[in-house]
């Protein structure tokens, strides 16, 4: 599936023309929610002050991965399964263009100046580079340790302040780091003596050049801390997570963990003045808190049973986390983030699964989704842990709020 293919694959939907240059809603464009509906292969947005449908469209067959946003909260770019990628504007309601960059994709990132798509593919092994603004193909990018082996991309993310695209790949033990800048120094994969010498092997200059950063093991998902320097993650058949210091290029400690970290759910927060991240295991039922300064378990919360979504709120105490793959797919936990002890466990629909909670713009309401084809999207107050409504829904996989998406970090959850 080569540049040509995308190219040939490449629609553009509305003219510029034809747009509104302001919303053609009231709601607040920065606290609105695209509700991914998996069910029957639509999307809802929603408004995340009065908790209204504004809009319901249909998608591409099975999304995955979370929707992106553009830095001003305007568009949001959706990666389906099958290597469509589509540009929606938030403010018109209308898709503007698609395009097909991969047979098998797994997710897609946004760069912070709003310029460029990635795209990460299982299938064919590559990372494919977009034009944000149509997504026209600028570039596509072999996955190939250069030694005859290819490997799929377990997922990328966008590391705001690096100004670069982090992938994590599945099938050989490197993470890599491809700037956006428009100056990039260039880039020495190998050994080396002295850069003021340009003496390296695999030495990479022009736009887009790929940092690769070897691992001791392979990474299925990640997440920055954050400042992101430091990115944290694991792999699938790993029994600890990896801590990767993106500066000096190498891992510089391993996470205590029992059982399987899902670590692109883990969350940050700031607890006795010193930072902790929380993850749930997929294959344990219980929730690691782990120490960022010395990197130790500090505290293992029992849970109902093996979790996915962790989530919470840099304006709340709490913090959410189901159990996704245990027997009571039903029950969510609420842990207080100031004791580090479950305060609360809610069943918002009694033999449904319940996931995925996300916040709106201030913190102050999590909506909770009822995996279900007779589903819901379950708001409650954030204080109170009181259900505030009810919207139903055909199988609401995740919600993504504006702001949080655009302005809290991507890849960080506080």
């Amino acid at each position: 599936w080569g540049l040509e293919q995308i190219r040939a694959s490449h629609k553009l939907l509305v003219p510029d023309s034809a747009l509104s240059d302001k919303p053609v809603h009231n709601a607040d464009p920065m606290n609105l929610f695209v509700v991914v509906e998996l069910g029957d292969h639509h999307a809802t947005i929603l408004d995340g002050d009065r908790f209204e449908p504004i809009f319901r469209f249909k998608t591409r067959f099975a999304l995955h991965g979370g929707p992106k946003y553009s830095p001003d909260g305007r568009y949001v770019y959706f990666a389906s399964r099958d290597g469509w990628i589509s540009k929606f504007d938030m403010w018109n309601l209308k898709v503007l263009s698609e395009v097909r960059a991969g047979i098998n994709t797994r997710n897609l990132a946004v760069s912070s100046d709003g310029r460029y798509v990635m795209v990460a593919n299982y299938l064919p092994h590559t990372l494919v580079l977009l034009d944000a603004r149509d997504l026209s193909p600028i570039k596509r990018i072999d996955v190939t340790d250069g030694k005859g082996h290819s490997s799929r991309v377990s997922a990328v993310y966008n590391a705001a302040p690096r100004q670069s695209f982090v992938a994590a790949l599945k099938d050989i033990p490197e993470a890599w780091e491809i700037t956006y800048k428009d100056d990039p120094l260039p880039v020495y994969n190998g050994p080396m003596h002295d850069y003021r010498m340009d003496e390296g092997t695999a030495r990479q200059t022009g736009r887009f050049p790929v940092r690769r950063i070897r691992l001791d093991d392979y990474l299925d998902d990640f997440f920055f801390d954050p400042s992101y320097r430091l990115l944290i993650g694991a792999a699938r058949n790993a029994r600890n997570g990896q801590v990767v210091n993106l500066d000096v290029g190498r891992k510089i400690a391993e996470l205590e963990l029992d059982g399987l970290p899902h670590l692109g759910s883990g969350i940050t927060w700031e607890y006795k003045g010193r930072q902790v991240l929380a993850t749930p295991n997929l294959k344990t039922a219980g929730v690691s808190i782990i120490d960022m300064q010395t990197w130790k378990t500090i505290k293992r919360l029992e849970t109902l049973g093996p979790g996915f979504f962790m989530r919470s709120h840099e304006n709340t105490p709490y913090a959410w986390v189901d159990v996704f793959f245990g027997p009571e797919r039903d029950a969510v936990h609420v842990i207080d983030k100031r004791t580090l002890e479950i305060v609360k466990t809610l069943r918002p629909a009694p033999g449904k699964t319940a996931a995925h909670v996300e916040f709106d713009k201030y913190g102050r309401h999590a909506l909770l989704s009822i995996w279900d084809m007779d589903g819901a999207v379950v708001v409650y107050d954030a204080d109170t842990l009181q259900e505030v409504k009810r919207l139903p829904m055909v199988k609401p996989s995740g919600k993504y709020n504006v702001y949080n998406k655009t302005y809290l970090s991507e890849g960080t959850s506080h």
